[in-house]
Order: structure tokens, then C-alpha cells, then sequence
């Protein structure tokens, strides 16, 4: 069984050298797309830790 990487590079192979520019266009869109998709989930993740510390701080006084 091939690996997605070997069928990947096995249909590149395929494609015409015209093509070919498209193609690293598409490639690096997607790599920009999926970096950008990474910062918003790390930026939303360290939103809610602080909101969480924020509530137990909101309750610890509540309590105190």
C-alpha cells in the first residue's frame, strides 16, 4: 500500500510541466490555510484558559 505522500508524488509525476506552477500555487495556498487555521485554534484555546482563570479568580473573591 502506498503512502498518500508516494500517491501524491506519483500523480505529479502525471501532471504537465505547464500545469505544474498551478499546482505549487495550490499546494502553498493550503499550507498558509491550514498554518492560519492552527493560530486561530491556539489563539481561541488560550482565550478560553483565560477566561477560566478569570472566572476562578471571580470566585475565589465571591467566596472570600
Amino acid at each position: 500500500m502506498m503512502t498518500i505522500k508516494e500517491q501524491l508524488l506519483q500523480e505529479l509525476d502525471q501532471v504537465p510541466e505547464s500545469a505544474l506552477q498551478e499546482v505549487l500555487e495550490f499546494v502553498r495556498s493550503l499550507k498558509t490555510s491550514h498554518k492560519s487555521e492552527l493560530h486561530e485554534s491556539d489563539t481561541w484555546k488560550a482565550y478560553l484558559a483565560s477566561k477560566r482563570e478569570r472566572e476562578e479568580v471571580y470566585r475565589r473573591l465571591a467566596s472570600s
